[in-house]
């Protein structure tokens, strides 16, 4: 099914489509931004997103002629994809970046020193197609990929195993006859929060305020934990996936626009600090996990924050000495690569929160 604005299922009691003027495209809100919808904290929203790879101008721009080049017909690309590419003033190419975001959405309530937490309830793909990408010498080996200075852009499509579980198929060789599947877990690339002061963070480095994170754990069920920054915390969602491995080393995973419904609750400081302790950046949980982050240009350095934010969250949450933290999360707990791409480099631990019931 092609989830068309409007058309489908629509989870939730509140519904933001990824109109023009519900989104921006390059850069993140900050504190200057005017919420595009407010809710009280235990809101569900379900909210469309759009990829940004099929509207991009090293792809023409042009969504229609672009994935019809690839055989889509023109009924199953997205119309709200085909007007944000044609809308002029959202995005400067020299200066922004390339994703798109939904948003900003209010949480009453929500001051600075507070923690947003964001639950992805549910992820539905709006397409049975993505793209993969490698351009302008980015990437895990810039200089050595893309081949000759040439953009690439993978064109993958959307399939089912007999038992119903969704795959990616991509070819082997180009123009070959065979082709390489692997499983689709959809997961939003980007969460995040205003920064505070009126000037738009550039979209592609994550930071403190969460934003172009990566990080694939982010499924249907999980939560991102995210310290406020301004009154009303502005949240937003975008850079859908369908699938990411750890590192994202080409530049881009399989992006495709997901419609997604996700909860916006409001844990107030003094709870959040008895919960987590002082977190300064996104942490992450799922059912099984508790995923403090670490970023940095210099992933040495994210690999030193991401260890210093888990040894202060084992003291926090469970009363652990930091000395016997460190020598425990040595032992038993595995650090990550979210992604090596996006300027600020990535890393997130996974402490199973069953070794302390």
């Amino acid at each position: 099914m092609i989830l068309q604005p409007g058309h489908g299922e629509i989870p939730a009691d509140l519904y933001l489509p990824a109109t023009a003027p519900n989104v921006l495209w390059g850069r993140l809100p900050c504190a200057a931004d005017t919420a595009v919808l407010t809710v009280d904290p235990g809101t569900e929203v379900t909210i469309d997103t759009l990829s940004h790879e099929g509207i991009l101008e090293d792809q023409g721009r042009d969504p229609l002629a672009y994935f019809g080049t690839h055989g889509v017909a023109a009924d199953e690309v997205l119309e709200d994809a085909i007007a944000v590419a044609a809308s002029q003033g959202l995005r400067d190419p020299s200066v922004d970046g390339p994703h798109l975001v939904t948003g900003p959405i209010a949480i009453r309530g929500a001051e600075p020193g507070d923690l947003i937490t964001m639950t992805l309830v549910t992820a539905t793909p709006r397409v049975p197609y993505g793209v993969i990408s490698n351009r302008h010498g980015r990437g895990a080996l810039p200089g050595e990929y893309p081949r000759g200075g040439l953009n690439v852009s993978v064109f993958a499509t959307v399939d089912e195993d007999p038992a119903g579980a969704l795959l990616g198929t991509m070819p082997r060789t180009p123009g070959g006859p065979h082709d390489v599947r692997f499983p689709l877990r959809p997961f939003l690339g980007i969460m995040g929060v205003a920064v505070a002061g009126d000037e738009r963070p550039h979209s592609v480095p994550p930071g403190a305020h969460g934003g172009n994170i990566d990080i694939n754990l982010l499924v249907e069920g999980t939560s991102l934990h995210l310290p406020v920054q301004v009154p009303g915390a502005l949240a937003y969602v975008g850079d859908p996936h369908f699938a990411q491995g750890d590192g994202e080393v080409a530049l881009t995973a399989m992006e495709a626009s997901l419609r997604v419904t996700v909860r916006f609750d409001l844990i107030k400081r003094e709870a959040a600090l008895a919960a987590f302790g002082e977190i300064v950046g996104p942490l992450a949980e799922t059912a099984d996990y508790l995923v403090p982050t670490g970023m940095d240009e210099d992933l040495d350095v994210a690999v030193q924050n991401c260890v210093r934010a888990a040894i202060d969250l084992l003291y926090a949450r469970f009363g652990m000495d930091e000395s016997l933290a460190f020598a425990y999360l040595s032992a038993a707990t595995d650090f990550n690569i979210s992604q090596v791409v996006d300027l600020v480099k990535g890393v997130h631990a996974r402490i199973r929160v069953s070794d302390f019931e």
